[in-house]
Parts: structure tokens; C-alpha cells; sequence
């Protein structure tokens, strides 16, 4: 596990003696001469151990973040942490005296759990070849290039037209954050400074290169992780610049908001274009255990004139019947798009938990067409 400390200041930040009017020290009631210890495990389990000492302290008081309410409260200033997710964190530590005041220390750190160092042969596969289907196209990620005959970038913020990407994302797209190596396509995504943006990721799409009507679609990948991070396996409607979205139609194989836990769900959506307004209706699937950054999965939808339906891993769990007349969008051709997106109005927006470069790992793409169509 790499772990990466950082304090503010040296190893305690003393802000001095803080109480409601803000007095100086006035006498042996008052704490004195702060000192902070961080420990953290070695062994990729995010355990930490934090001991503080202080002179004259009744108390230790112990913050996670920007909770106004102490993790933990006690008179031997020990605390004990595991952190379940990767992140950086930020633990404030308070020694308090009788008389009220307390000396404060704010540490900084970085926690990257062992469990994160996920090999392609870990997780779930589906075959190159099923019974009464044929492979029709195929992506496998070879070589040591993005494959420029399938895929285009779209770059920058989307302004002036789409800024955010209509979403109020904080993303600038970049070709630089997405390659090919030993096999996998990684896309990742950035903190740093490009075109007035904060943060940098990529998007990839097939469009005027390989669009599809019907068919099964398998994407095998490694999802990313933290709040604020939004990656997304979804095709669009070839014909959108002239009907624009979305009289298109959108169909989202995979999308995963992270966050607050909620990195064990994913969702399969559709969105289309009804008497001038746009509808959506979707589903989600949730892991039994463990998240989707753990291991890689499969995500596929199965999709003839009639029904789309939605698999993780083989298991369907949900489906859509298209085949109403104000559905027209998905009975025409469509193309993919990968992308992982940072803030926006559904994951929110990132902050201390968030661990970067955040990646998504795509092994293959393949789509199947039945071998009587």
C-alpha cells in the first residue's frame, strides 16, 4: 500500500488557545504543549492510529472531516480508525482542559487499501462466441494505441454550446487521459489545472465509425471510485445532429455515481424524446457484496425490435418494451460512447474523500447480432 502523510506544519498545527471569547491562557487549567502521533498500517488494511499528549487535558477529542460532532471522545488521547475506502482524509484532534479551551492539530493523509491493485483476470467474462449469434464487431483493446478506425475524442468543456456538458460537470476532456496497454483501455481522470477547469478525464465515442441497430452488447471493465466520480458505457442515437437529444435516443449500459457508499450500484437508462419533452425510465443493480472498483464485470443489454433489457454478469436486472409507437429512437442506429465524468448534478461534486487519478479499465467491447437477422 503506498500511503502518503501530509501535515500541516510539522507534525501538529497549533492555532493557538481557542474558547468563546478567544482568551490568552490564564492559568494551569488551560492545556499546554501539543504533540501528534499518526501511525498508519502498512499492510493496505487503512487502519490508523493517532496518540496525542498534551499537558493540564481533561480530554481528546476526535474529528473525522468536517463533522462538528467528535468520532470519538477520551482521557488517553489513543484513537483507532480503519478506513474502508480509499481516500484522503483529514482528522482534527483536540486536547481540552478544565477550564474549557482546547489546543487543536489538523492532519492531512492519503489512504490507499491494498484491495485496489486489481489484475484483468480478476472478475467476471463472457465468451467471444454464443449459440444462434454472430460477433460483429469487436474492440479487444490490442496494441499500444487507441484504435483510431472505431473510436474519436471529444475534447474540452463543452462550451459555449454544452458547458458542463449539461450536466455541470467540472471535467476538461483530453485525449492524454485515455490509452491502450497490455490489452485494457484506461481512462482516468485528473486533478489538474486545463482550459479553467480543475479536472481532466476522456471521452471516446464510435460515432461516424460503428453505429447499431439490436443486438447483444458485452463491455467487460473495472469501474472507478470516490464521491463525485461518474463513468459511464452508453450509446447515443446516430442521427442526433439532426434531431438533436433527445429525439436521438440514449441508451446507458452502465452508469455508476461514487460516493456515499454507493459504489456497489450500478444503472441501465434509457432516455427519449416524447410529444417535445424528454422521459427516461431505467433500473439499477446492486452488488450482494464488495464494489464494482473490486474486481471487473460485465455489463450488457440484449436488444431486438421489441425489448432492451439490462445484465450484470449474466444476471438481468431490468428491461424496457420499445416497441410503443412514440419510442421510434430505439429502432434506429446507434453509437458508443465510454467517458468517466467528475461532479455533476446527479454524483455531486468531489472533495476530501476523493482519491486521484481515478481510472476505468474496459478489457473488451463486443456487440452480436442474432445469425438469422
Amino acid at each position: 500500500m503506498r500511503v502518503v502523510v501530509r501535515l500541516i506544519g510539522l507534525v501538529l498545527i497549533l492555532q493557538g488557545l481557542i474558547a468563546c471569547g478567544s482568551e490568552e491562557i490564564l492559568d494551569s487549567a488551560d492545556p499546554a504543549n501539543l504533540q501528534v502521533e499518526l501511525n498508519i498500517a502498512d499492510d493496505g488494511s487503512g487502519k490508523v492510529e493517532i496518540l496525542a499528549t498534551a499537558d493540564n487535558t481533561v480530554e481528546y477529542e476526535f474529528r473525522l472531516g468536517n463533522n462538528p460532532e467528535p468520532e470519538e471522545r477520551n482521557t488517553t488521547g489513543l484513537f483507532e480508525y480503519t478506513f474502508e475506502i480509499s481516500g484522503n482524509y483529514e482528522v482534527e484532534v483536540r486536547a481540552v482542559g478544565a477550564s474549557g479551551r482546547y489546543l487543536r492539530s489538523v492532519i492531512m493523509f492519503t489512504i490507499e487499501l491494498a484491495s485496489d491493485n486489481v489484475t484483468v483476470d480478476q472478475g467476471y467474462t463472457t465468451p467471444m462466441h454464443y449459440d444462434g449469434w454472430n460477433l460483429l464487431w469487436n474492440d479487444e483493446f490490442e496494441g499500444n494505441a487507441v484504435n483510431s478506425d472505431y473510436w474519436v475524442f471529444e475534447t474540452g468543456d463543452g462550451c459555449p454550446n454544452l458547458c458542463g456538458w449539461g450536466n455541470n460537470e467540472w471535467q476538461y476532456y483530453r485525449s492524454q487521459n485515455a490509452w491502450v496497454e497490455d490489452g485494457v483501455l484506461t481512462i482516468e481522470a485528473r486533478r489538474e489545472s486545463v482550459g479553467n477547469r480543475n479536472y481532466t478525464s476522456a471521452r471516446m465515442k464510435t460515432q461516424g465509425k460503428k453505429s447499431f441497430q439490436y443486438g447483444r452488447i458485452d463491455i467487460r471493465a473495472l469501474l472507478p471510485k470516490g464521491q463525485g466520480i461518474w463513468p459511464a458505457l452508453w450509446m447515443l442515437g446516430e442521427n442526433i445532429t439532426s434531431v438533436g437529444w433527445p429525439a436521438c435516443g440514449e441508451i446507458d449500459i452502465m452508469e455508476m455515481i461514487g460516493g456515499s457508499g454507493r459504489e456497489n450500484q450500478v444503472h441501465g437508462t434509457v432516455h427519449w424524446d416524447l410529444d417535445g419533452q424528454h422521459v427516461q425510465a431505467g433500473g439499477s443493480y446492486t452488488l450482494s457484496s464488495g464494489t464494482f472498483a473490486d474486481e471487473y464485470h460485465v455489463f450488457s443489454i440484449i436488444w431486438n425490435e421489441n425489448l432492451i433489457r439490462w445484465f450484470v454478469n449474466d444476471i438481468q436486472y431490468y428491461q424496457i418494451d420499445i416497441s410503443p409507437n412514440h419510442m421510434t429512437e430505439f429502432h434506429e442506429e446507434h453509437f458508443f460512447l465510454f467517458n468517466v465524468a467528475v461532479g455533476g448534478n446527479w454524483p455531486g461534486y468531489p472533495d476530501a474523500t476523493t482519491v486521484f487519478p481515478q481510472q476505468m479499465k474496459v478489457d473488451y467491447i463486443r456487440v452480436f447480432q442474432l445469425a438469422d437477422q
